[in-house]
């Protein structure tokens, strides 16, 4: 997942690895990527000729790494994005890393990562709804706070289905290509 954020990070133009770890990690849905984790793949990307990296002068005289995205990494992300398993489909990170590049993906492989997470969800709210019983039938329903959760996580669940199906609509009138990029 991390691999992913950060090569669609540097979509966004040649990045200093400050300045990418941020992004990345806004692109993740918190802070910062550490430098643990940032600086390892990024090695690994240059490796395997993703990326290229590039020194320059830093503000006070001190050397930058700049990285820049290259086509074979290009084809790289994409070929991850495209790719999208049940296992993915359970990580909302991950789902909505490729929704919010969809731009970038051909309409097939939009419809099908839409209809991937929405078997997840069906799953998992048949799941969510032999919980509830269960809890309804062993608690004779004691617990409100419990149910109060369940309530919640099924009213996501819904909420959820509902928006990938108006995604899957527009995935499907839509003729138009991937972006070039």
């Amino acid at each position: 997942m991390n691999d992913l954020i950060l090569l669609a990070a540097l979509m966004e133009g040649p990045q200093h690895g400050y300045a990418l770890k941020k992004l990345a990690g806004f692109m993740a849905g918190h802070g910062d990527m550490h430098n643990n984790l940032v600086y390892p793949l990024l090695r690994r990307f240059v490796e395997n000729s993703w990326v290229t990296k590039r020194t320059t002068g830093g503000e006070r005289g001190q050397k930058r790494d700049l990285y820049t995205l290259t086509s074979k990494g290009r084809l790289e992300l994409l070929q991850r994005l495209s790719r999208f398993t049940e296992k993915e489909a359970s990580s909302e990170n991950e789902f909505r890393v490729r929704v919010g590049l969809f731009s970038m993906l051909e309409r097939q492989a939009r419809e099908n990562i839409l209809a991937e997470r929405a078997r997840w969800l069906v799953r998992r709210q048949e799941r969510l709804e032999k919980m509830k019983i269960k809890t309804t039938l062993a608690a004779m329903n004691a617990d409100a706070w419990g149910h109060s959760v369940l309530r919640f996580y099924l009213s996501q669940v819904h909420a959820e289905r509902k928006w990938i199906a108006e995604m899957a609509q527009k995935a499907s009138k839509s003729r138009k290509r991937a972006a070039r990029w």
